[in-house]
């Protein structure tokens, strides 16, 4: 019916619980194969997704899916150090990639996974579903076309009370929450002002539970400037609960609480509520993917984006450890 294929790489929480029931909403693509290591988990997916055998792959016949016309698109949803690995064997496999934030653990491999889509003439997007997203969109707008006058400040604080599993292995994950759910909140003032950070300072906060949390940070704060004389506070945290998203303007503000659900998030301004509509974010994400790679035009959430960020997040992390302020 004209819809691209897609193949999720790893079948763990975020597959299963957004991406491949948004597939079942999109209109520009499905779920034409699955990538596990965990056979006990394939007949399900077949069953739920009718994905025939030939479209189901392990992580040792992975490449093999350079011979599969039916898959047109890889999307990587694995832990965070496998993102470069995978990415870069897609694009060798001649299949346009999308790939789950953070893009990678270092600025070098987001390098090298740009290298090898450009070298393979595919698309790389990341999975920035908040850019589809109406209130987000919105504040958007809040910095471009400036309805409450130039931002003065922002604030950014993205958290949960627990996590689980190798987002607590330093190795896997690259970090902790900043990784994590702080990306959320890099990316928000990002979009919010469209620019760029000119300078970091950060520190951790204070571990609540070290046994746990052993090489990684249980929470931290940093403070963001960018042109003009903007200061974004932000926050980030997997002992707090917090999800907030607030520019403060000239002539009043703007505030999204949640800001970064997968749902329910809910926009205030100085001038009363956003009203804007409940969406699928992960559908809308993947379907415009698919389109800009029908209509041959960029992706608008590309791989320079996704580099971008991981520049940042590594520039936190280095104002963390030696307690001073870097430049961008």
């Amino acid at each position: 019916m004209g819809k691209l294929g897609i193949a999720l790489v790893g079948l763990g929480r975020y597959s299963a619980g957004q991406l491949a029931p948004a597939l079942k909403e999109t209109e520009h693509c499905y779920l034409a194969g699955i990538v596990t290591g965990t056979p006990s988990k394939v007949d399900k997916w077949k069953k739920d997704y009718d994905i025939p055998d030939q479209n189901v792959y392990n992580y040792q016949n992975f490449d093999e899916i350079k011979n599969n016309p039916e898959i047109d698109i890889i999307y990587v949803v694995l832990p965070n150090a496998l993102h470069a690995e995978y990415v870069v064997r897609a694009a060798a496999a001649g299949k346009h990639v999308i790939c789950e934030k953070p893009m990678a653990v270092t600025v070098e491999d987001c390098d090298k996974m740009i290298k090898a889509c450009n070298e393979a003439g595919k698309m790389l997007s990341i999975g920035y579903r908040l850019h589809f997203e109406p209130h987000n969109k919105e504040m958007m707008r809040t910095g471009k076309e400036k309805p409450f006058g130039n931002i003065i400040k922002l604030k950014a604080g993205n958290g949960m009370s627990d996590t689980e599993g190798w987002r607590l292995d330093k190795k896997l994950a690259g970090g902790g929450p900043l990784m994590d759910v702080g990306i959320y909140c890099v990316q928000g003032c990002r979009y919010t002002t469209g620019m760029e950070p000119v300078s970091i300072t950060a520190k951790e906060t204070p571990k609540t539970r070290p046994e746990q949390f052993v090489s990684l940070e249980e929470g931290l704060t940093w403070q963001m400037k960018f042109p003009n004389g903007i200061i974004a506070e932000c926050n980030t945290s997997y002992s707090k609960n917090m999800n907030l998203l607030r520019a403060d303007c000239e002539k009043g503000w703007a505030e999204l609480s949640p800001a970064y659900a997968y749902g329910g998030i809910k926009g205030n301004t100085s001038e009363g509520k956003m009203d804007f509509p409940q969406v699928n974010q992960q559908a809308r994400q993947m379907d415009d993917f698919a389109v800009a790679i029908k209509e041959k035009r960029p992706t608008r959430v590309p791989g320079e984006m996704g580099r971008q960020d991981v520049k940042i997040l590594q520039a936190i992390y280095q104002a963390m450890e030696t307690q001073r302020e870097v430049f961008l």
